[in-house]
């Protein structure tokens, strides 16, 4: 319980001041804040914490279980499209149909879902949570994702400018880097300095949700919203949770995994409903409502695992 209440005095704050500073100061500080924390933040603050991370053999479930975790959005988003469709025989417009399927598989695991684990469960499982994000839920948002935005966009896209940006993602490679030479002895100076260096990343991180949330203001669609958000926030970590048992997953270890699997839509969606040119207002009152959600879904998958 303590450990729930600091995390979330640590996101209401830093959120909240995040906010109000994107509301201050002009949008291309936000930019450049995401940049810095792109190439510099993020990388620094994998590598940090794959020192000190346990690795074992059953780690590498977690991409695993958010490809299964993905794959069973779509089953249940068909399902609601099909359902819709019969009833209402009104179907949805393309480009909502492709904003609604991203937003009710993809997750913010590592900007949200990053700090969450870390404060709840600490550094020592954050190997699970750092696996199921980068070699699972990165490549599900600009592998597969890019695909449904591809699929029912309504103009030709050059996608090897998305690949591009796949192969130089810098946590991908200071992921690698991490891996290689996390048994490399460095002066205890350094260690701890790279630690600071992480844990402030991790902090600016939230400060960047702030300030990114205070720049949308769109609550389209709002019966569609709550449906993409119970399909990801409530159904998928609640079967797929349930189910974490059958791949030898329990403890400390199965915890980080419903907790990656709860976290609201990534704004990896709306970056690729804007760039396909699909339906971005879906994806802002999605990111929107799944951020406020969180704070009263986090104590309910505490409580049942």
């Amino acid at each position: 319980m303590n450990n729930l209440l600091v995390l979330y005095f640590r996101l209401i704050i830093l959120v909240l001041v995040g906010f109000t500073l994107g509301r201050k100061l002009p949008v291309k500080v936000t930019r450049y804040l995401g940049q810095v924390l792109f190439w510099v933040g993020v990388p620094i603050s994998i590598v940090a914490f794959l020192r000190k991370a346990e690795l074992s053999g059953e780690v590498w479930v977690a991409p695993i279980i958010a490809y299964l975790a993905v794959f069973l959005g779509i089953i249940l988003v068909f399902i609601v499209l099909k359902t819709k469709k019969y009833f209402t025989q009104t179907p949805l417009q393309k480009s909502t149909v492709g904003s609604f399927v991203l937003t009710s598989i993809i997750g913010n695991t590592g900007y949200i879902g990053f700090p969450v684990t870390l404060s709840l469960v600490g550094d020592s499982y954050f190997a699970w949570a750092l696996f199921y994000d980068l070699l699972g839920n990165f490549f599900a948002a600009y592998g597969l994702g890019v695909l449904i935005g591809a699929r029912f966009s309504n103009r030709v896209q050059e996608h090897w400018q998305i690949a591009k940006a796949v192969l130089i993602n810098p946590a991908l490679w200071s992921f690698g880097f991490g891996l290689a030479f996390r048994e490399l002895a460095i002066p205890d100076f350094c260690a701890a300095l790279l630690d600071i260096s992480a844990m402030i990343a991790i902090s600016l991180s939230l400060v960047l949700i702030g300030m990114r949330l205070s720049q949308l203001n769109s609550w389209d669609n709002l019966p569609l919203v709550t449906t993409s958000l119970t399909i990801k926030m409530l159904l998928i970590p609640l079967i797929l949770g349930s189910a974490l048992p059958i791949f030898g997953i329990s403890g400390q270890a199965a915890k980080v995994i419903v907790l990656q699997m709860a976290m609201p839509p990534a704004f990896a969606t709306l970056v690729i409903a804007e760039t396909f040119n699909l339906d971005p207002n879906l994806c802002v009152s999605t990111l929107i409502l799944g951020s406020i959600l969180l704070l009263v879904t986090l104590p309910v998958w505490l409580w049942l695992f």
